[in-house]
């Protein structure tokens, strides 16, 4: 528009613009109004006034007609929101009052704007400068409080001129006060109404908000607070309601005193919002808690320099309890906005509120759900003090999570200690000594609150154990945390008088802590070791761990402090001449069965425990003690060794079961009744009962003679009471013992289920000890040992991947096996004396994957020989520069790879070749092509010895179906055949590894091959034979390039020009059958290499009326869906076209009659065609394609670069090329020929830019077409 000058097009602009306002689309008149503003925007010069005059005279409400009045209501309204965005509505005195008069018209109209007006007035006059308010606030706001009190609109206006012109306002209604007791029922309507405005927004209405500021302005909050929101939104029973006072109390978060948080934060509205917190458990059920965290966020950030706000606040949150629960979550990470000294008073208060609990100051209530239950164990105190104190030692654990270590080191100590006290201590006698003491208890620490304390401890330990900041406080010469936390536990077991443990240490316990303590001491001078610290790491955990399973850690900790004793000593045996070993196992695999069984333990601080220590100690593996580790992992040995398998302890189970919520207990319920579920399934199952139970059953009822032959009627005479009194005795005696047999194999099962489902668990934890290996020793030899164990738990899960645990440890080893192992950039460099063994593991491992039943398990058997060839030839890279750089003197150097290989080609190639022949032989092979792609891709010299193989199989006879024979070739495999040719033979790794004379010899056999395939082209009727001839031609094509880029000379391309003659004839006219669209280009991509173009398709075939071969059901399917013949225009018959060509074939060029109109040109143009051919001594319906010249099997076909060198011989003898077939005529045009000896254009290609030129007619306008057509009349 700023391109255009303003005239017709600014007034079409506008005209169209304002028009829109009015549509019928309700989402595009917004979209005309910003339109318009931005309109009106970007050209200032553009009267307000005239585009309000020419809304409201295209709109008039006085003249529209009564349909049509929604559409012109809103297209005022939307006209005067135009005005106003486009910014210049507040500069036009004017204009503004004629909008606001405008409004205020529109705003009668009720039942179809509803309150749209008057929000659209209070925004306008919202921007306008105070002086023109006061002008338009006497026309805009009536003088009537219960006007102002009747909408949520008219109060906040009322309220915007409280704010901006209050001196004015007071003039106008004199003094007002809203918050009197007359006036705050009727804002509680107000604001329920304007809750239910913005239900969907979920934002805090404006006039809400404006409320609020004006209570503070006027000292009036708390009876603001407590008579409309508690006292009256509140009783409303309306979630929107509530949620608008959640909202209010977050907005005032900031503007609170302390003494006024502390009055909301006790009220009736935090009950309420706790209420909602544990209520809104559904997952389509609107949830407040995220929108409050962020409210309660920016009110800490704004006020750190207040922590005794921030504490008030945050304590407030968490004594709003629920049965003594507290309902924020433990994990509430606005602990990172505290101040320091927030921080440590919030801590303060949480130990002393668990040590003491005051549930008086707690802000508690009860769902109805709870209130109605009965149980009077649900509401004793006991019950609400194990709540609060689970809750809060979680939340100190969280806080030490959440801080940043290095500048909160005394908090966290503070937390540590206090949870490790706590946990296994308790206090005889106060001491000055040791802080903990001091604390006293109001209530008993029981046992299972005792239990909650121990596990978030070693949650914190495993925190502080396993956090980057370790290393540098090592760095820093501070001590580690766990060595601080045992420090501080000897000496609470040296001060015996003031502190007992809760589980007293036996002496042999007591002598084991001490040890281990003496061999810190040890460790400690060789500290710069990566050993010893791993060493001490774990000394220090398994230590602690002895407060909470002395026997076993005990145990531990012997052979620990035996296995350190060894490898301290083993560098000075080192020393020394070489001794006789002795018969203990050395050090390592005591090690590993150590940490083994810390694996078998359900505790993720152990397994990473575990894994640090593993990771220290990976360096000095020892076949044995990697083979402890594959055990494991061996389902034989896995099975008979149940040692290593450790029950989780029911103690622990139950006691999981008692710190649940009773929101838990419906979920248990639930699963019982599936079990039982299932165990009357099971029952159903069992129906089938074993031949001893029915023989007895048989011998029972012979015995009661019930059963009997032909006189059994006799029988059941005779039969008395008592009689039947024994038999039913004996037959409930009966059934019981099945019952219990039944019961006692149920039980059976599930206990090996349940042993199975631990030792799943176990061989899951010990993968993390072979990830460490692979991860930091890929260079290791021991690393190639765990090839074959890692696939055969691959496939024992695949085969049973049932259960949720087979598919982790599915996923976890594959996951190892694929991207740590066989994709890893480090592998063994020096494989020693194990190059026999390597290549006998590769020819087991592809033997292993040819016999596999599924492919996915084929391809991790064959990437495992692949990864072994990769070391293989890795060593045989690295020895060939070693002695390089040994031998700079030497004459002679290593030609190749070979010269000083570890891979053995003839050991090797064999095993690959039997593979491929068995990919191309079998029938469901379980190998793939990609296979074979990325054996080809990665060892190009071993791909030279088996592409041989390739040629044999991608041509010769195809066993028939029903039929075997010798050598089974199938179609399918020969097309994988060539496929494989043509992806391998197209990569240069592959070319550099053949002499010329090889590659083109070659290339000459897989051109036989090809042309073998090629005569048969076309006679597919299977999909493999198909997929065969599509392959096929795709790998001729690429032989093609590799031809012409390689100017090599071949006399098979004789062949191949031959069996493509027979296909040529049938698709001359471009011709494809259905369903051979991909065939069909190919075959002319080939020709093309060959000389010869595609035929173009002619249109006039479409055109032509359908020909009597054709069936009708043809006929039908071709004029499906046409235009009927009534609508069609009439056309000329082609018959007497083709009979005026025929009279007249030869005209001369001045008595040709005149043109009547396009029709008749393009009849006479097609008619020289056949004319043509006529002309050169052929008949009409004889003469073959302009362009398709046809091949002569004698003559031997040539590539483009040969024809250009025969055709510059024959330039250079005086002769033009000219081909057997072709007829004189066409020398001049045979000159017209592309250099890559491909077709020039033809004279079909002359015709059809005839026609062209012709059909521009048709898109000329009327004018130029009258004359013909009044030619035609005539």
């Amino acid at each position: 528009m700023r391109l255009v000058p303003q005239g017709s097009e600014m007034k079409y602009a506008l005209k169209r613009l304002i028009t829109g306002l009015g549509v019928g689309r309700e989402t595009a008149r917004p979209c005309y109004s910003l339109a318009l503003a931005q309109l009106l925007q970007s050209f200032e010069d553009i009267p307000l006034s005239s585009i309000l005059e020419q809304i409201k005279e295209k709109y008039d409400l006085q003249k529209v007609k009564k349909a049509m009045m929604r559409p012109a209501l809103f297209a005022n309204l939307f006209g005067v929101l135009a005005l106003f965005q486009s910014g210049r509505l507040v500069k036009d005195q004017e204009t503004l009052m004629r909008s606001v008069k405008l409004l205020q018209v529109l705003a009668q109209h009720h039942n179809h704007l509803q309150e749209q007006p008057q929000k659209a007035l209070v925004d306008i006059l919202s921007e306008i400068p105070e002086a023109m308010l006061q002008e338009v606030l006497a026309k805009v706001l009536k003088a009537n409080l219960n006007v102002v009190l009747s909408s949520p609109e008219h109060l906040e206006l009322f309220l915007l001129a409280q704010q901006k012109v209050p001196t004015k306002l007071e003039n106008l209604m004199g003094p007002v006060d809203l918050f009197s007791s007359e006036n705050i029922p009727r804002l509680v309507n107000v604001l329920k109404v304007a809750a239910a405005a913005v239900k969907k927004e979920h934002k805090l209405p404006a006039v809400a908000r404006d409320l609020l500021h004006l209570a503070f302005k006027e000292d009036k909050f708390p009876l603001f607070w407590k008579e409309v929101v508690e006292e009256g939104l509140l009783k409303k029973q309306f979630w929107p309601a509530s949620y608008l006072c959640f909202r209010l109390l977050g907005t005032a978060l900031p503007l609170l005193s302390l003494e006024q948080l502390q009055l909301v934060m006790r009220g009736n509205l935090i009950r309420h919002y706790g209420e909602h917190l544990v209520t809104a458990k559904v997952p389509n059920q609107f949830k407040f808690a995220p929108e409050m965290h962020e409210y309660v966020d920016t009110f800490l950030e704004g006020c750190r320099e207040d922590p005794e706000r921030q504490l008030a606040l945050l304590v407030a949150f968490s004594s709003v309890t629920n049965q003594g629960l507290p309902v924020m979550p433990t994990f509430w990470r606005v602990v990172r906005f505290l101040s320091p000294r927030a921080q440590q008073d919030y801590v303060a208060w949480l130990q002393d509120m668990f040590l003491r609990p005051d549930l008086d100051s707690l802000v508690d209530f009860s769902t109805p759900n709870q209130k109605k239950t009965q149980d009077a164990s649900l509401h004793v105190p006991e019950r609400a003090v194990f709540r609060l104190r689970k809750w809060i030692i979680l939340r100190l654990v969280s806080i030490v999570d959440t801080l940043q270590l290095e500048t909160e080191e005394s908090l966290v100590e503070q937390v540590a200690r206090f949870c490790l006290f706590h946990s296994f201590f308790e206090t005889k006698k106060p001491t000055v000594q040791i802080p903990e003491t001091k604390q006293q208890l109001s209530f008993p620490l029981e046992s299972r609150t005792r239990e909650v304390v121990s596990s978030a401890f070693f949650s914190l330990l495993q925190t502080l154990s396993t956090q980057p900041w370790l290393t540098q406080a090592r760095t820093q010469g501070k001590q580690p945390w766990a060595s601080r936390l045992v420090q501080l536990a000897d000496q609470l077991l040296n001060h015996s008088r003031n502190v007992a443990t809760v589980a007293p240490f036996t002496t042999k316990q007591r002598q084991a802590w001490d040890r281990m303590l003496q061999t810190l001491k040890e460790l400690e001078a060789h500290s710069s070791e990566a050993k010893a610290t791993a060493f001490q790491h774990l000394l220090l955990l398994v230590g602690i761990h002895l407060f909470r399973s002395p026997a076993e850690s005990c145990d531990l900790l012997g052979d620990i402090q035996t296995c350190i004793k060894k490898s301290l000593a083993e560098k000075t045996r080192r020393t020394r001449s070489k001794a006789t070993s002795s018969q203990e196992p050395p050090w390592v695999e005591v090690l590993v069965e150590i940490l083994l069984a810390l694996l078998a333990q359900p505790s993720n601080l152990m397994r990473q425990v575990a894994r640090s220590v593993f990771g220290h100690i990976c360096s000095h593996l020892t076949p044995r003690a990697l083979q402890l580790i594959l055990d494991v992992l061996n389902p034989e040995a896995s099975e008979d060794e149940d040692d290593n398998v450790v029950v989780t302890d029911d103690a622990d189970e139950q006691q999981l079961k008692d710190t649940e919520d009773k929101s838990s207990d419906s979920e248990e319920d639930k699963n019982s009744e599936s079990e039982e579920e299932e165990e009357s399934e099971e029952e159903d199952r069992d129906k089938d009962v074993d031949q001893g139970f029915r023989e007895q059953l048989m011998a029972v009822l012979q015995a009661g003679k019930a059963l009997g032959g032909t006189d059994s009627e006799d029988d059941e005479e005779e039969l008395g009471d008592e009689a039947m009194m024994a038999l039913d005795q004996n037959l409930a005696s009966l059934f019981a013992e099945q019952k219990l047999r039944i019961q006692a194999r149920r039980d059976e099962k599930n206990k090996l289920q349940k042993e199975k489902a631990l030792r799943r668990d176990f061989q899951i934890r010990v993968l993390d000890l072979i990830e460490v290996l692979v991860t930091k020793q890929p260079e290791n030899a021991l690393v190639l040992e765990l090839l074959e164990p890692l696939l055969s738990v691959i496939q024992r899960s695949m085969r049973s991947s049932s259960s949720k645990q087979e598919q982790d440890l599915l996923h976890k080893t594959a996951r190892i096996f694929t991207h740590q192992l066989c994709r890893a950039r480090r592998y063994c460099q020096d494989v020693g004396d194990y190059v026999e063994t390597l290549h006998a593991q590769v020819q087991r491992l592809v033997q292993q994957a040819g016999r596999q039943a599924e492919s996915a398990v084929a391809l991790y058997y064959f990437n495992a020989s692949l990864y072994l060839l990769r070391v293989l030839r890795g060593n045989t890279e690295k020895g060939a520069r070693q002695k390089q750089r040994e031998s700079t003197n030497a004459s002679s150097q290593p030609k190749g790879a070979q010269a000083a290989s570890c891979l053995d080609l003839s050991l090797v190639a064999p095993v690959y070749s039997a593979a491929l022949s068995s990919f191309l032989t079998k029938r469901n092979s379980p190998l793939s092509v990609p296979m074979f792609l990325s054996l080809f891709s990665r060892h190009p010299v071993l791909c030279k010895s088996l592409l041989p193989v390739l040629v044999q199989h991608m041509a010769g006879p195809t066993r028939p179906r029903q039929q075997h024979m010798a050598s089974p070739t199938r179609p399918r495999q020969q097309a994988q055949a060539c496929l494989l040719l043509q992806k391998t033979l197209t990569t240069r790794e592959v070319r550099a590894c053949f002499e010329d004379p090889e590659w083109e010899r070659l290339i000459g056999q897989v051109l036989t091959k090809v042309t073998e395939n090629l005569r048969t082209l076309g006679e597919a009727q299977s999909k493999s034979e198909q997929q065969k001839e599509l392959f096929s031609l795709e790998l001729l094509n690429s032989l093609f390039k590799t031809i012409n880029h390689e100017d090599l000379q071949s006399q098979e391309l004789c062949g191949v020009s031959s069996a493509c003659q027979g296909r040529q004839q049938s698709l001359q006219q471009g011709e494809c059958p259905a369903g051979t669209s991909r065939l069909c280009d190919l075959y002319w991509q080939a020709m093309k290499y060959l000389g010869v173009q595609r035929p173009k398709l002619e249109k006039k075939d479409a055109k032509e009326a359908p020909s009597a071969t054709e069936s009708p059901v043809s006929m039908k399917r071709k004029k499906k869906g046409f235009l009927p013949e009534t609508k069609k225009r009439k056309k000329r018959k082609s018959e007497d076209v083709s009979q005026e060509a025929d009279a007249k074939p030869a005209a001369p060029g001045g008595e040709q009659p005149p043109s009547t109109g396009k029709k008749k040109r393009k009849k006479k143009k097609k008619a020289k065609v056949p004319a043509q051919a006529q002309a050169n001594g052929m008949p009409a319906t004889q003469s073959p394609a302009p362009d398709t010249p046809t091949l002569n099997p004698d003559t031997p076909a040539k590539t483009p670069k040969l024809q250009k060198k025969a055709q510059k011989l024959s330039q250079v003898n005086g002769a033009s090329p000219l081909s057997p077939l072709e007829p004189a005529g066409k020398k001049q045009h045979q000159k017209s020929l592309s250099k890559k000896g491909v077709l020039g254009k033809s004279p079909q290609s002359a015709l059809l830019r005839k026609k062209a030129r012709l059909s521009l007619v048709s898109r000329s306008p009327s004018l130029l077409l009258s004359g013909a057509r009044k030619r035609r009349a005539t």
